[in-house]
Parts: structure tokens; sequence; C-alpha cells
């Protein structure tokens, strides 16, 4: 919503950094929406859908078409292939192994996946958390919708981002002496102001 130049994610979980190395993948090898929604839970893509359609839309259409085994292999290894053939990264067996994990999550529970899913968290914990398709259709306090599959213009943007290696995920504690040193010498060396810094909820670890 911001259309940040560049884009830092810090997280102490490497889990993180093969999260998004697994989006990375998804947004190149999608051309719309649609595909990437495809991509993500396994779906073959339903007739109709164009770069025109809400969220909502899109949703409602991946409802009615089943989860593919088939094709969620098929897409792990565009994925992998991605990855380590087109853009050359140095993953090693553990890298590949969590982008392996973190996509059969995504195959298994579908949109309603949530961040709780994988965690043996008790069954009111679980039920309050959001499901990926609420965020996804959530709106903001003008009832518009500002995720990135909103609107065809935000995920191209999204998309761009990553052709471009400018969503840079980073393993690091933001307690620690590193990482986030390492980012604002690297941002000074270029010149770089930052315009936006979003802390999630990692103040109350930095409590304890």
């Amino acid at each position: 919503a911001t259309r940040p130049a560049m884009v830092f994610i810090v997280d102490v979980r490497r889990e993180n950094l093969q999260l998004h190395l697994m989006y990375k993948a998804l947004f190149e090898l999608s051309r719309d929406r649609a595909e990437f929604v495809s991509r993500l839970f396994s779906k073959t893509r339903p007739q109709g859908l164009t770069t025109k359609s809400s969220a909502e839309e899109i949703f409602n259409a991946y409802a009615e078409v089943p989860t593919s085994e088939a094709l969620y292999k098929e897409n792990l290894r565009a994925i992998q292939d991605h990855l380590l053939k087109i853009r050359g990264l140095p993953l090693d067996a553990e890298d590949l192994r969590g982008i392996e994990y973190v996509a059969y999550q995504f195959y298994w529970f579908g949109p309603v996946i949530t961040y709780s899913s994988t965690r043996p968290m008790n069954g009111r914990m679980r039920t309050s958390m959001p499901t990926y398709y609420d965020i996804m259709l959530s709106t903001d306090a003008e009832g518009r919708t500002r995720s990135y599959l909103a609107e065809e213009e935000s995920f191209l943007f999204l998309k761009g981002l990553h052709s471009r290696n400018m969503l840079v995920p980073v393993v690091g504690n933001f307690g620690g002496s590193k990482a986030l040193r390492a980012v604002g010498r690297y941002l000074k060396d270029q010149g770089a102001t930052v315009a936006a810094f979003y802390l999630s909820n990692v103040e109350q670890y930095l409590r304890q």
C-alpha cells in the first residue's frame, strides 16, 4: 500500500526466509492473481477469471475446484527449479526442505490456512486466528480491500519488487547486534531513506 522502492523483512526464524522464497518463485512464475492462487493452493484455474475479477470472485471460483496432488508436485518442482536454476540461489537441503514444508501446508489447508494451522493450540486460540481468505478480503475503515490480491495493480507491484530482487528476507534478531545494523549500513551506502518501519508484534519479545 505504501509502494516502497525496496523492502526488508526481518525475522529471527529461518523459516520466514523459506516462506518468502516460495512466494518469490510464485510471484515471478504467475502472470496474474488467478494464476498465483492456482499455484499457491494447487488448484486448476477455473474459467472466467480475468484481471478485473475481485479477490472475492477469485476465491469463490476456486472454492468449487478440488485440490490436486499432481498439481502440487508440479508446482513444487517449478518453485525449486526457478529458485535454483533461474535465480541461481545457493539453497542447501535444509532450505529446500523448508520451502517444501511451507508449500505443502498451503496445499493441505487451502485458503483457510491460519497462522496456527500447524501448531498444537487450543480450540479457542485456533478459531480466533484469521484465515488467509479472511486477510485477503479484509477491508480498511473506508471499506476498501487492501491486500495484494485485492486488485491486479497491487499484485503486479509486488511481483515487480520480486522480479527486481527488491524484497529481501533477512534472518536476524531485532535485539541483536548484526541484522538491523547491516540493513542500516546498506541503506546509508545507497543514500536511501526509510519511509516505513513496521514492527509487527516484535516488541512483546523484546520486553521479555
